[in-house]
């Protein structure tokens, strides 16, 4: 009997629509058959932080694959999330991550807030850790659909006047990532 690949969904939210996004992202992975593991960061602000766990490093080594989220800062991850990511250089020279896959996801207040930076830039570390990058393609339709968050680099939401409450198009493009990432977890262990 094998156990359900674990996927750590990574994250720092500190409005609420970044741990949106994360929670549609577990959604996936279970449906996958994978079982997703919500974890963020220490951060100043408890309250941005209660829910979930801390991410502990080690944790990397026992972990099918990774997605990654948090807030556009000026094009940028959560500072916290690049400082977790600075400390794991022991993950990096074992290989912890090589070969496991990885996605992304962020939100923005506006729609030129430096979302697909932010994407791009969280992929940095995740590349140097060997991971293999998973997007969205554009046979989902609500990639051709939105008129708000959503791209080929990661699921995303944009706030707008609608607050921090996804789209229908936001959701289910976050949820079929997850999907698609927890698939090729389980489907990696497998092999």
């Amino acid at each position: 009997m094998t156990t359900a690949a674990k996927v750590i969904v990574l994250y720092y939210s500190r409005s609420g629509a970044t741990q949106q996004l994360a929670d549609a992202i577990a959604n996936g992975i279970m449906q996958a058959g994978a079982e997703p593991l919500l974890r963020t960061v220490a951060c100043d602000d408890q309250a941005a932080c209660a829910r979930d766990l801390v991410i502990e490093a080690e944790e990397l080594r026992d972990c099918a694959g990774i997605a990654l989220g948090s807030p556009t800062r000026f094009g940028h991850m959560y500072s916290g999330l690049q400082k977790f990511w600075e400390t794991t250089s022991a993950e990096w020279l074992r290989g912890a991550l090589v070969d496991k896959p990885a996605a992304v996801f962020t939100s923005s207040s506006s729609m030129h807030g430096g979302q697909e930076s932010t994407l791009l830039s969280m992929l940095v570390p995740l590349l140097h850790h060997g991971m293999m990058v998973l997007g969205i393609p554009y046979t989902e339709p609500g990639l051709q659909q939105t008129t708000a968050g959503g791209s080929p680099y990661g699921a995303s939401h944009v706030e707008h006047a609608a607050g921090s409450k996804l789209s229908k198009q936001e959701l289910t493009l976050a949820t079929q990532l997850g999907l698609r990432l927890g698939q090729a977890a389980v489907k990696l262990q497998q092999e």
